[in-house]
């Protein structure tokens, strides 16, 4: 029985747990709803972020690859699902056409259809243009929030939330994601963060449940982009390394197991991927590590079962033999085309100098070049500086989960150095290891810091009983010891606020930094171009969308066009012509022909423009504007495609540099580059012209010269149509001269 007035030891904890108890319940709930509060900050902020293009001009498809997906989109929607797997396109490639639903990924197309079909049920009537221009953004906020998923998993609440707020705005994503961008890569990165989140969710429960969640997030992902290669490759390099250190286990060998299996079976049900993953080579390491684990797993077995010295014949036996029938059966199999090689875009990531050696089609692409030391400032700025730091923080805790994300970094790393378009891959784990190296840096020195007490810095304290008095002095004393050290600390107050107040700082720069690059880079669509006047007034270049409407409406139904195959995409979709070759680039000869055509000089390429049953010639000429990225510009790789085959073995391309070896378009350029058909149609009528006061007629303002063949006259085309400030020059082929009397 307790005395009265005094209260009992276990009474005084009993009381003391429910105040903690309560108290931890109410601190849940706002740390909880600030927490959502956070997230749905960076959701929108990723949306608002990307909808410059919108804001400044109206709603548009722009880019390239994003025409053809629209295109394909609205027909999904018109004819159905089954009528888009068998749709074979006749306006493209002609007159080869294209089969597209077996050469396409459908993910992206799939997934605005189901949206279209799910509003229209509602009774909201959206066309499915609106909802293909603003996909992007939508699924740039759930990749927000996928990210901090997976960086919970990794370190804590509190990196992850700076994770998804770093991503929300990062410009390497924001590239592929802005509003317009209608590319495959706006659904397929938030296909990738999921999957990564549901693989270390499986990893650390070793379950069945996790693990098919992880192969259905990968079947959606394998469904959106060819990326997908970069998971099946990464997961199996995972699970090599933790069998290399020592760390597999039940869970990881039930993680992928189930993973690889599932996610196998679904991946081949894609018609364009098909038996790829059992064929080709980029899908090897994850069947070799496959097999590696069901041996290690039986290996295990055996060991449990068997005596020692029986165990270890066995194991030498198992060992020689199973490896030399590994071996002997893929050799066989290469042998015979079952296992087929490497392409040519696998082999450019391991060789950068490979594709310009070998597959000047695959070189000739901007986003296949190696990345500069500037894009990548320009596109994470502050992430470069904390990386690192992230990096060690995961060196120090070589858990399953921070061996993954280290993988994930280092090989991002890499691929991001020889490919520029992957900065999309190194972007979001730039996020992760900069939300957790700047977590880890707050949490640091935030609790260095003293809170204000209001002056009084002596904590008031209940009286206690005499027999615990001796202990209550002891205590007193050793903490009254570990204050005075810490005190002896000079200005650590001082130096916490300060490191606080300069993460805050490089925080607010950061920012400042996307929203310019954003405004800068990513707002304008490229099919819409823009420009500031000397007084600093905007002029807007709307010469694509004129030149297509021109061709649809001023031209034959059945009309082919002929354009080098970067606008192949915008010409079908948006002036419904048919083209010979466009941006799938899956054809090589035929692009090699008309490379030729435009290298040639008029007759020659005259009979190939008649053997292609070419009506009209499409060309993109810069030189008045200062258009950079026009066709003058790419005209070097057309004359190495075109002379990469056995029919264009005669265009060399050492014959349009002068003796000195310069690519030149005045008088000292090569006569054979001065005659070529891309020259003539490009710089037609253009003599006359003045761009610049102060130079001569015919001044190029991206060459910065004054072009060296200015009076003359076109033979076998005459031209039909020029935009307004000349950016798109159109041309008809003319017909063969009557013979007769």
């Amino acid at each position: 029985m307790c005395q009265p007035g005094r209260v009992s030891t276990s009474s005084r904890d009993s009381v003391a747990s429910v105040k903690s108890k309560s108290s931890s319940s109410s601190s849940i709930i706002p740390s909880s709803l600030l927490i959502f509060i956070i997230l749905g900050l960076a959701w929108l902020l990723a949306f608002c972020s990307r909808l410059f293009a919108v804001i400044r001009f109206e709603s548009i498809i722009h880019e390239f690859d994003p025409w053809f997906n629209y295109r394909a989109t609205h027909y999904m929607v018109e004819r159905g699902f089954y009528n888009f797997l068998n749709w074979f396109d006749e306006r493209a490639w002609y007159p080869l056409g294209r089969i597209v639903g077996g050469t396409v990924y459908p993910g992206l197309m799939i997934t605005s259809g189901s949206i279209h079909y799910v509003l229209h049920m509602l009774n909201i009537p959206i066309h499915i243009r609106d909802i293909c221009v603003f996909l992007a953004p939508v699924f740039s906020g759930l990749t927000a929030l996928a990210t901090y998923l997976l960086t919970k998993e990794l370190r804590s609440e509190g990196a992850g939330l700076l994770a998804a707020c770093f991503i929300s705005i990062v410009p390497g994503y924001i590239s592929r994601s802005v509003a317009g961008s209608y590319d495959n890569e706006g659904i397929a990165i938030f296909a990738l963060m999921f999957t990564y989140y549901l693989w270390i969710k499986a990893v650390k429960t070793g379950t069945v449940y996790w693990a098919t969640l992880a192969a259905l997030s990968y079947f959606y992902m394998v469904s959106a982009w060819g990326g997908y290669v970069f998971i099946i490759n990464l997961i199996p390099l995972h699970v090599f390394f933790l069998l290399i250190l020592g760390k597999f286990s039940n869970r990881i060998y039930i993680a992928y197991s189930t993973f690889y299996v599932l996610g196998l079976l679904c991946s081949m049900q894609i018609p364009f991927v098909g038996f790829q993953p059992v064929k080709s080579s980029e899908h090897i390491a994850a069947l070799g590590v496959f097999g590696l684990c069901q041996l290690y797993a039986f290996n295990e077995y055996l060991r449990a079962k068997l005596k020692k010295a029986h165990y270890e014949v066995l194991f030498k036996t198992l060992v020689l033999g199973l490896a030399a029938i590994g071996f002997l059966t893929g050799l066989v199999l290469t042998l015979l085309g079952k296992i087929s090689p490497w392409t040519g875009r696998f082999y450019s990531l391991l060789d950068p100098s490979y594709a310009k050696n070998y597959i000047p089609i695959i070189a000739s692409v901007s986003e296949h070049q190696p990345t500069s030391w500037s894009s990548f400032y320009f596109d994470l700025q502050l992430l470069l500086l904390l990386f690192p730091f992230g990096l060690y923080l995961c060196f120090k805790e070589p858990n399953d989960a921070n061996i993954f994300i280290i993988l994930y970094g280092l090989t991002s790393i890499y691929f991001a150095g020889v490919m520029v378009r992957l900065m999309l891959v190194l972007a979001p784990v730039m996020c992760i290891m900069s939300g957790i190296g700047m977590s880890h840096l707050l949490d640091k020195y935030c609790q260095q810091i003293e809170p204000f007490t209001g002056g009084n810095t002596n904590a008031v304290t209940a009286p206690t009983p005499s027999t615990n008095h001796s202990q209550n002095h002891l205590k007193s004393t050793s903490h009254r010891k570990k204050q005075k050290l810490e005190n002896n600390f000079m200005w650590k107050n001082e130096i916490a606020t300060f490191f606080v107040i300069l993460s805050a700082a490089m925080l607010c720069m950061y920012s400042y930094h996307c929203i310019w690059v954003t405004s800068e880079a990513y707002s304008a669509p490229s099919i819409v171009l823009s420009a500031r006047s000397h007084d600093g007034s905007r002029i807007v270049f709307d010469d694509f969308r004129e030149a297509y409407y021109w061709l649809r409406q001023n031209t034959a139904d059945d009309a082919k066009i002929m354009s080098w195959w970067d606008y192949g995409y915008q010409i079908t979709a948006m002036a419904n012509r048919t083209i010979l070759v466009d941006n799938n680039t899956w054809n090589n000869t035929h692009i090699s022909r008309v490379g030729q055509a435009m290298a040639s000089n008029e007759d020659k390429a005259y009979e190939i423009m008649r053997e292609l049953d070419v009506d009209y010639v499409l060309v993109i000429f810069g030189g008045l504007t200062g258009y950079s990225s026009d066709d003058i510009n790419k005209f070097l790789w057309m004359v190495r495609i075109g002379g990469s085959t056995d029919r264009g073995k005669h265009i060399k391309e050492s014959d349009y540099y002068t003796s000195s070896g310069e690519f030149r378009i005045d008088k000292e350029g090569s006569p054979i580059m001065l005659n070529s058909l891309m020259y003539k149609m490009c710089y037609y009528r253009f003599g006359s012209v003045y761009t610049e006061s102060g130079k001569p007629s015919g001044w190029d303002r991206v060459r910065g010269a004054e072009i060296g063949h200015k009076d003359f006259e076109l033979k076998v085309l005459e031209e039909a149509y020029t935009t307004e400030h000349w950016l798109v020059r159109i041309y008809k082929v003319k017909d063969l001269p009557n013979r007769g009397i």
